[in-house]
């Protein structure tokens, strides 16, 4: 999910993005169905006040439109993403979008849909499996920026791999930055312009 809430940016846009990613306690990881989506729900938007309150910005409102989607207000945005054991939600002066996936062994039906033979020439040198949940992560957190989600998946493109943490993509002509952070079972991933990242894992709560 990707949106905004009002409150007045710095002037000067904010020169840092902190994504901040939370480890969700075991008896709450214990949870299903229903219960388990809204307490993850609401513990990534404490990660998304986490990251405005070391942005310097106000703390969120959730403004959706009739389709659904998170809508910008005051020129701040944010994104947040869950899964059973982490969540994490960062806020920027631009879209922005963040992604976390939990690593198994994926189907080669998943392969092909992920990634194109060009892309994937891309990754020569990298485990094939590690390569497609940065490629996925990455994608997903473009496709959130951009407000369209997974039905833009076959138009968003790896265009470039920097290095193991950092790679640009292009959706719609719009050429995206995105770097790569590693948790223990899964990987995270946060759209990113000019400004400096600073991944804050669990930090104080208070």
């Amino acid at each position: 999910m990707a949106g905004s809430y009002p409150g007045k940016p710095p002037e000067d846009g904010l020169r840092c993005l902190y994504p901040v990613v939370l480890s969700v306690p075991a008896h709450l990881q214990r949870l299903r169905g229903r219960p388990r989506v809204a307490i993850l729900s609401r513990l990534a938007r404490v990660a998304v006040r986490l990251s405005a309150r070391l942005s310097g910005v106000a703390a969120p409102a959730a403004e959706k439109n009739d389709r659904g989607v998170p809508q910008p207000s005051a020129g701040i945005h944010w994104s947040l993403t869950h899964k059973p054991a982490f969540v994490a939600g960062v806020v920027a002066a631009a879209p922005v979008g963040i992604d976390i996936e939990f690593i198994r062994v994926p189907s080669e039906g998943l392969y092909r849909r992920i990634a194109t033979a060009e892309e994937w020439r891309l990754g020569r040198g990298m485990a094939r499996r590690d390569l497609f949940y940065r490629f996925w992560t990455a994608k997903e957190a473009v496709l959130k920026a951009e407000q369209i989600g997974l039905r833009g998946l076959a138009d968003c493109r790896i265009s470039a791999l920097i290095d193991r943490q950092h790679m640009q993509l292009v959706y719609a002509r719009r050429t995206w930055s995105v770097s790569h952070y590693d948790l223990p079972g899964h990987v995270a991933a946060v759209t990113s312009g000019p400004e400096h990242i600073q991944w804050q894992v669990d930090p104080g709560w208070s």
